[in-house]
């Protein structure tokens, strides 16, 4: 019912940058929070950023001054500024959202992730 697709991901060196992008189409009435999760290989999915429809956002202690997350409810994107990246932000990043998809429904969906590789 409802997708979502993730596009920016990327081999980049450490210390540069990359912009991560989330679309979500199909049975949306609206979205929620919106966040950003990622897994590296052998390693436990765990929160990089999240916003809220008024966007409050919530970071990991990790990439709090690095990594930057902002929606725009208009096109139901959210994105993920990432500068000074660093090794160990090498992960798949995928994309969460919390959708009501009718007036009775409403549930998390998930992207297919997309490759972020940080070489040194």
């Amino acid at each position: 019912q409802v997708q979502l697709v993730e596009s920016g991901g990327g081999l980049v060196q450490a210390g540069g940058s990359l912009r991560l992008s989330c679309a979500a189409s199909g049975s949306v009435f609206s979205i929620y929070a919106m966040g950003w999760y990622r897994q590296a290989p052998g390693k436990q999915r765990e929160l990089v950023a999240s916003i809220t429809g008024g966007g409050n956002t919530n970071y990991a202690d990790s990439v709090k001054g690095r990594l930057t997350i902002s929606r725009d409810n208009a096109k139901n994107t959210v994105s993920l500024q990432m500068d000074s990246l660093k090794v160990e932000d090498t992960a798949v990043y995928y994309c969460n959202a919390d959708v009501r998809t009718t007036p009775w429904e409403r549930r998390e969906y998930w992207g297919q992730g997309t490759q972020v590789t940080v070489s040194s």
